[in-house]
């Protein structure tokens, strides 16, 4: 991926959400939601653009909220789980890993994706953080913008599809963008980490490294 496509992406998703009528990453106002994804060896390059959007926008009294999901996720473990079980994965994971690098990871899948997967799980929390940001800026759904990001942190536990179907309908209609390590195949299809089999039930816009700004518009 060259740099001149996550540009062209950044300055897409800057444009309509500037749209004089208000934010248009959606034809649907009630599904405010968008996909910006990248090659998982951009995250720095990602997150410095992300962050001079965001800079932007807070000059132009926007709100943003950036939601980490390795933030929600290593909270998660800290509550849910007691300290001599996150021990005891810590020390599994270490032998196994002397043995077979790769093991750990299927060895592990089990207990966290029960842990993280579901409505009541990753999913509850996120949507419990844009709950509680959304109630203490009301009125200002046309001039809020919220990431989520650090998707990578939860591979291979989480599928993005399995999250993203629990937070439909429950963002208070404020624009929402996944910033999505993985590849982009099209139409609608997106593979997590260019590693899982992608998934092609998609609903949100796709801002493709391929999309290119409008005329008149600087990148951002």
């Amino acid at each position: 991926m060259s740099t001149l496509g996550l540009q062209n992406a950044f300055a897409a998703l800057k444009q309509d959400l500037l749209a004089p009528e208000g934010p248009r990453i959606s034809t649907m106002r009630n599904y405010r939601f968008a996909i910006l994804p990248y090659p998982p060896e951009r995250e720095f390059e990602v997150r410095r653009r992300a962050r001079q959007l965001s800079d932007e926008l807070k000059k132009r009294k926007w709100e943003v909220l950036d939601v980490d999901l390795h933030a929600c996720l290593v909270q998660r473990l800290r509550t849910r789980l007691r300290e001599d079980e996150r021990q005891k994965l810590i020390d599994s994971e270490r032998r196994i890993a002397a043995k077979d690098p790769m093991r750990p990871l299927d060895r592990l899948r089990g207990p966290l994706s029960r842990l993280l997967e579901g409505e009541q799980g990753l999913a509850g929390d996120v949507i419990r953080e844009i709950g509680e940001f959304a109630e203490s800026h009301p009125d200002q759904q046309d001039r809020t913008l919220i990431w989520i990001r650090r998707l990578g942190a939860l591979y291979p536990f989480v599928r993005t599809s399995s999250l993203l179907r629990h937070l439909d309908g429950k963002t208070f209609q404020i624009p929402v963008v996944l910033l999505y390590p993985g590849e982009h195949i099209p139409p609608t299809g997106l593979s997590f980490m260019r590693e899982l089999d992608p998934d092609r039930d998609y609903r949100p816009r796709i801002y493709s490294i391929l999309t290119e700004p409008r005329q008149g518009v600087a990148p951002c």
